[in-house]
């Protein structure tokens, strides 16, 4: 017992002198790298080629969210499109997601997963169209329940005959 108490000591005495042993006693978690904080916005064309061989672009496909308080920083603006627009039979890194190792990801990510709704293909018909299609179904549906509501729909069934009259069940013993 006494030489545990005396490890303990040891290792603490080491720890607070020497900042390596203490980083190898942290849990390892990575909940938060700093590579993926995006960096402050940039200023001069130097910082917007470095953040974009950063994030893997190339300088003309480059664009940055505005400087507008949101926090985005140098992270790139990427295009509306949802995941379900993309090619489905292109050999990706990660199929699940449809998308390759080290591609940037969207800052509104879970708006576009293949979960949600997009608007990746053209509508078939206008939106008028549609309009008039439901309201129109809707209101032939309207005008035969109002139509037949007077007319009152039942199973005809006749009472039912037994052979005699009187009580057709008993409680005492025979």
């Amino acid at each position: 017992m006494a030489a545990l108490i005396k490890g303990f000591k040891l290792a603490s005495k080491l720890s607070s002198k020497n900042s390596a042993l203490l980083a190898l006693g942290v849990r390892q978690a990575h909940g938060w790298n700093k590579d993926f904080k995006p960096g402050k916005f940039p200023e001069t064309d130097k910082e917007r080629e470095a953040a974009a061989r950063k994030y893997g672009l190339h300088p003309a496909e480059y664009n940055v969210y505005p400087n507008d308080g949101t926090g985005y920083g140098d992270y790139p603006k990427l295009p509306d499109t949802p995941v379900e627009a993309r090619d489905p039979y292109y050999p990706y890194d990660f199929p699940e997601l449809k998308r390759n190792l080290h591609d940037p990801m969207h800052a509104a990510t879970p708006l576009w997963s293949e979960d949600r709704f997009g608007s990746a293909e053209p509508l078939r018909f206008s939106m008028k169209f549609y309009w008039l299609s439901f309201l129109g179904v809707m209101t032939a549906c309207f005008v035969v329940y109002f139509w037949l509501e007077d007319y009152k729909m039942f199973r005809p069934v006749m009472q039912k005959q037994y052979p005699h009259k009187g009580p057709h069940y008993t409680f005492e013993d025979k």
